[in-house]
């Protein structure tokens, strides 16, 4: 019976839906000053607030399993979001190094195609340009195709000067990037100009099906919090039901009654997020090594990015929301069904 001596001594007449005081209360009220009825309500929301956080802290273990559980599930679409963040970063780095090849006409020599190299270097659009001649071309064609034999028995090399181009501002201005890819081929001394960026955009286009899936994700796991928090709090209600019957007998209102469950549900939720936040950084840290292995297998020196702080404030903020949203749901029809006989 801790509960219901807590809430009678917390009680105060601002509090009593007593139908003989009524008229009693409305004058008391017009006596009590704003500010005090103010610091008198926060002051049972913070004694509340701890009491809760009380409770929950006397029973760890089951208080550890429902908050294990809303954990893992904030934790899946949350870890899957940082891998995708992840993957991004990878890919602004791929992207960063797209390049423009034009393959020249085969009756361009190789003073005609330097000549060429160097105008194109002055055009603001373009940060670099490589000149691959056509006896270095058959060269590299001949040491990694495995059929320098047949080509050495050609009468001519088939292969054409090709000009690498990286482009300015590949990121921010794709349109530019091809419309500049169209101008360069109408060029008299080109023979094929091609970007090599096609398959970047279809690894941006896996990446945004993996950001809807998180979406999708996310909300069947929310639902899911909020029906783990609800049924705790059903359960709760069942629990105490005749101590809510008691209370309410002596003249508690419904939003008085209501406080410690919603509370109870915010530290659920709350503590949840924390678990969660948990899970990922151990994650995080079983991964690190494998993937600066794999990264430096391709002299890259990219590292796994941790939780930043705007998941960190999104992740316990939703989890909070989840919790009190869940029990204010579960309260809110619970709590009807509960009358005094």
């Amino acid at each position: 019976m801790q509960w219901i001596e807590s809430m009678v001594r917390d009680l105060d007449k601002d509090m009593m839906i007593n139908p003989s005081e009524r008229g009693g209360r409305r004058s008391t009220r017009r006596g009590i000053s704003i500010k005090g009825w103010l610091n008198n309500y926060l002051l049972r929301h913070v004694q509340t607030f701890f009491y809760t956080l009380g409770q929950l802290s006397s029973r760890p273990f089951s208080t550890f399993m429902t908050t294990a559980v809303i954990g893992i599930a904030l934790s899946l679409p949350a870890g899957l979001n940082l891998l995708l963040k992840n993957g991004q970063e990878v890919l602004q780095g791929w992207n960063s190094a797209t390049q423009i090849s034009l393959f020249l006409t085969q009756k361009i020599n190789s003073k005609e195609a330097q000549g060429l190299a160097s105008k194109l270097r002055k055009m603001p659009e373009i940060a670099s340009v490589e000149y691959i001649s056509k006896e270095s071309a058959l060269a590299e064609f001949s040491q990694h195709s495995g059929f320098g034999e047949a080509l050495d028995a050609l009468e001519h090399n088939p292969l054409p000067a090709v000009l690498l181009i990286t482009p300015k501002n590949n990121q921010e201005q794709p349109g530019k990037i091809a419309a500049l890819v169209e101008r360069l081929g109408k060029r008299s001394e080109v023979d094929i100009a091609q970007l090599d960026m096609e398959w970047v955009e279809r690894l941006f286009a896996l990446m945004a099906i993996g950001e809807r899936g998180v979406l999708i994700l996310s909300g069947l796991l929310a639902i899911a919090v909020l029906l783990v928090v609800g049924n705790t709090i059903r359960l709760a209600i069942q629990n105490r039901r005749d101590e809510i019957v008691i209370t309410k007998l002596i003249g508690a209102t419904d939003s008085f009654i209501r406080r410690p469950f919603l509370y109870t549900g915010f530290w659920y939720g709350l503590l949840g997020g924390l678990i969660a936040l948990l899970l990922l950084e151990l994650s995080l840290t079983l991964l690190a090594e494998p993937v600066r292995d794999v990264a430096a297998l391709y002299h890259s020196s990219f590292q796994l990015q941790g939780v930043d702080l705007q998941t960190l404030v999104i992740l316990l903020g939703l989890g909070s929301f989840l919790g009190y949203f869940g029990s204010w749901i579960a309260v809110g029809r619970h709590l009807r069904e509960i009358e005094p006989c």
